[in-house]
Parts: C-alpha cells; sequence; structure tokens
C-alpha cells in the first residue's frame, strides 16, 4: 500500500474513524503542513483547499474494503490500526491537529485554513460569506493578476497534478493547450479527462490540440538528445509546416486570453516539441509577445 494511504487511513482512525469530506481535506492540508515532505498536495477548489489524489485514494481504497462513503462520510472500515505504522513524526502530527482541531465543525475548519491559507481559497464559492472584510480582502489579494501577454510552456513529468495546476495558477495562465497527439498518460491526473476536470474546477480553460503533437510510434527509442533532435527536425519540416491553422488557432487564443500555456509530458524542454511548436508560434508576423518554458 502507498504511504499517503497510511497517512489518510490515520488522520481517519484518529477521529473516530469518521470524517466528513470537507473536514477530511482541511484537516490532511493541516497535518501535511508538519510534513517535511508533504504526501498530498493541495490547489485551490470550490471550497478551498483540496487534493485530487487524496480523493483518488479514498476511492481505490473503497473497492478494498477499507474505507466507505456513507452519505457525505468518510468511515475507515479497516480494522488495522494504521496510526501505529506510520512514521512517528506524522503520528505526532496527526495527534496534533486531533487536540488542536478535533472540536471543529466543517465550516470552522473552513474559517481557520482560508485565514491561515488565502492562496488556497481564490476559488472558494464560500469565502466572501464566511470571512470577515479584511480576511476576504487577503484572499482577494491572493489572486495572481497579470495583464502581460506571455505564451507559456510547460511539462508535468516529475510533477504531481496538484503541482502542476498551482504552477499554471501562479503564472495567471488563462488557457492549457494540451498539444499531446494522444492526450492519456499512466499518471494520475494527466489524462485528457482528469486534466480538463482539474482545469476547469480551479478556472482555467482547457483545449486538446492532437494535430499538433507526434503519433506515438515515432517517439520511440529516444535515447540521446541527438535522437530527439532527428525527431524535431522531422517535425518541423513535416508537421508545423501542415498544420497552419492549429497554430493560428494558438495565435487566436493568445490574443483572446493573453496568458496561455501548451503542455506536453517532458520537464526538459529540449527533449519535448512544445519548444519548437512555440518557435514557430513565435514567427507569426503579429506576434510580439514573450515565450517563457516553466
Amino acid at each position: 500500500m502507498y504511504y499517503r494511504r497510511k497517512i489518510l487511513l490515520a488522520l481517519l482512525e484518529a477521529f473516530d474513524n469518521r470524517l466528513d469530506k470537507i473536514s477530511l481535506q482541511k484537516l490532511l492540508l493541516l497535518v501535511s503542513k508538519h510534513q517535511q515532505k508533504p504526501d498530498f498536495h493541495f490547489v485551490p477548489y470550490k471550497y478551498g483547499c483540496y487534493s485530487f489524489q487524496a480523493k483518488a485514494d479514498l476511492q481505490t481504497m473503497a473497492k478494498y474494503n477499507q474505507v466507505v462513503l456513507q452519505c457525505n462520510d468518510w468511515v475507515k472500515t479497516d480494522s488495522e490500526s494504521y496510526m501505529t505504522v506510520i512514521k512517528e513524526q506524522d503520528r505526532h502530527a496527526i495527534r496534533y491537529i486531533k487536540q488542536i482541531y478535533g472540536n471543529k465543525t466543517s465550516d470552522g475548519l473552513i474559517r481557520i485554513t482560508y485565514e491561515k491559507y488565502p492562496e488556497l481559497a481564490i476559488n472558494s464559492v464560500v469565502a466572501e460569506a464566511m470571512l470577515s472584510a479584511d480576511k476576504y480582502r487577503k484572499v482577494v489579494e491572493a489572486r495572481p493578476q497579470s495583464s502581460k501577454t506571455v505564451l507559456y510552456t510547460i511539462g508535468y513529468e516529475g510533477l504531481s497534478l496538484e503541482e502542476y495546476i498551482n504552477k499554471l495558477i501562479a503564472y495567471d495562465v488563462k488557457v492549457l493547450c494540451d498539444v499531446r497527439k494522444n492526450s492519456y498518460s499512466m499518471k494520475f491526473g494527466f489524462s485528457k479527462s482528469q486534466l480538463q476536470a482539474a482545469c476547469v474546477g480551479v478556472g482555467i480553460e482547457f483545449v486538446h490540440i492532437p494535430q499538433l503533437g507526434i503519433d506515438s510510434d515515432k517517439r520511440q527509442e529516444l535515447v540521446s538528445q541527438a535522437d530527439y533532435d532527428k525527431l524535431f527536425a522531422m517535425y518541423r519540416a513535416d508537421v508545423l509546416t501542415q498544420t497552419k491553422e492549429y497554430q493560428d488557432k494558438l495565435m487566436d487564443l493568445l490574443s483572446k486570453y493573453k496568458r496561455i500555456a501548451l503542455t506536453c509530458f517532458e520537464a526538459n524542454i529540449c527533449q519535448c516539441h512544445r519548444t519548437h511548436l512555440a518557435n514557430a508560434i513565435s514567427k507569426n508576423s503579429s506576434f510580439v509577445f514573450e515565450v517563457k518554458h516553466l
């Protein structure tokens, strides 16, 4: 079992084996703030901090009869004690969170996390109603606001879905343009439907333009940088010369939304076609903007 799932089960165990969905997310955030290397990351969602990974883990554990969703509550049904098997520092963190916040309602936990971490409340639909004017002002001030037009590129290699989404938010990206030929990934969160839902949930539009990708069979046996360079020479000569209308679509999106990002897998921009796609777009006669690789 993944260690992070033991953290979830231990947290439920500490709270008498039952927590409502909102409280679980808020308490998990507070626990993660006590970890040197957090097991879960969070995005600013409709009710504040939210971990897509935690939800997916709970759903998986439900299939193995370790937890069950009863109405709005997650209930631990696994009889094993996970507080005894997690790391000592994590055990102390959970017990501390239980001691400090164990008597708080879900609304109380919402207020606490909004006040402590206003950057995670920027997309909340209840923040203004639940916070004082001064506290809500901090939430408003935490929202990234940029007027400069920028074409970004970003790879998701090495990032959790939440870390990736938070990068987009930090740079105030308005539209994510998936330029993979096949928008599917073995990595949680990065297949098309998952990624699109995550983007929409934080106010980022999602567009998939597979015509600007590279066929998977042409990406086999890429060992050296020379192999990548050969592939990208083909991409520039074949794909980019035949997809002007789709490149123009990206220009239209950039002109309309000001801050868009091209995305694919690779972290290294020298090993991803998005670099060459961005270069091609930047040669458009009306392109007078910045290209930035995240």
